[in-house]
Parts: C-alpha cells; sequence; structure tokens
C-alpha cells in the first residue's frame, strides 16, 4: 500500500512544504516493513532540548548515505520514552550499515492536530482514545512534526501527525 504523499508541491519558505494534512488526518495507515534510522534526543520534562541538533545529524547521514526519501514521502516520528528522552525516526529509502536501524509494521490510525507543543499530552490522550474507539489497545504513539518552527510560523500553523499504532 502506498502511503499518502506527507507534503504538497507548494513551499513558501525554500525550508518545510506546506504538509498535506488532509490525506492523513482521520485515517488508518499500514506500514509494512516502514525503515527509520533511530537517534534519541535528550528531553527536560519532556520537552527536547537538542532536537535541532539531532534534526541535523540525521539528515546528513541520509544524505551522505543516498537513502533520503523524496520530500513527499519523508517522515519523522517522535516519542517520548521518557522525561529525559524521547525517540526520532526519520524515515530512509534502505538500510545504513552501522546505523541503528528500525522497522515499523502494522496499522495505525492518524489524526491531524495543530497548536503548539505544549498540547502534545493532550494530543497523546486524543490518540490513545482514538485507538479504543477503533477498538483496538493503545500501544505505540507517535507524532511527526510537519514543519520546523520557523516554517510554522510562516504558514500560521504548527501541523502535527499522531500516529497511534492498532494491536
Amino acid at each position: 500500500m502506498r502511503m499518502p504523499p506527507t507534503y504538497t508541491s507548494s513551499n513558501e519558505t525554500g525550508c518545510c512544504p506546506v504538509p498535506n494534512v488532509d490525506a492523513w488526518d482521520n485515517k488508518e495507515v499500514t506500514f509494512e516493513n516502514k525503515l527509520f534510522v533511530r537517534m534519541y534526543t535528550r528531553s527536560f520534562l519532556f520537552v527536547p532540548l537538542n532536537m535541532g541538533k539531532v534534526m541535523a545529524k540525521l539528515q546528513e547521514l541520509a544524505s551522505a548515505t543516498g537513502t533520503a526519501l523524496p520530500m513527499e514521502d519523508g517522515m519523522i516520528l517522535s516519542r517520548d520514552v521518557s522525561p529525559w528522552k524521547a525517540e526520532q525516526l526519520y524515515g530512509v529509502s534502505k538500510s545504513i550499515e552501522g546505523a541503528d536501524m528500525v522497522t515499523l509494521s502494522g496499522s495505525y490510525v492518524t489524526k491531524v492536530f495543530n497548536g503548539p507543543y505544549k498540547n502534545a499530552a493532550r494530543w497523546h490522550a486524543e490518540m490513545q482514545d482514538l485507538v479504543v474507539e477503533h477498538g483496538s489497545k493503545a500501544t505505540d504513539i507517535y507524532f511527526f512534526y510537519t514543519t520546523c518552527p520557523k516554517c510554522a510560523k510562516h504558514y500560521g500553523n504548527n501541523y502535527v501527525i499522531g500516529f497511534a499504532k492498532l494491536s
């Protein structure tokens, strides 16, 4: 199954294009051995401290190894593993030798949120409720922050796509 395009063709900033939120809101998608490079960010009470540095490392690694996905397929999934640490999964086209690789498979329900990062705890609770509505149990919940803070400010929207695995 082909994933919906992550972004539209509109890019006013030269950085982050406009996310394709309609294609992802309230959908059920299936990952079949979707490859990601995993790195961790440091947090202080769930607030990321070195996100920019880690994102730059992930982008450089994908670029240097020729594994970067086309922009319309790009995806970075984030989840907090503790108040002090978050997992970042950067989608790539093939396995990278020596990198911490993760493969995701299974059905996920998605929901698009719009607002500041401070709403993340509420979004997480909404994703848990959404999984229950689908007759499942909440296990893995990820968030995809579709634009950098600078581009979110430019576009006037901070779209975040929630992904919750259905068991």
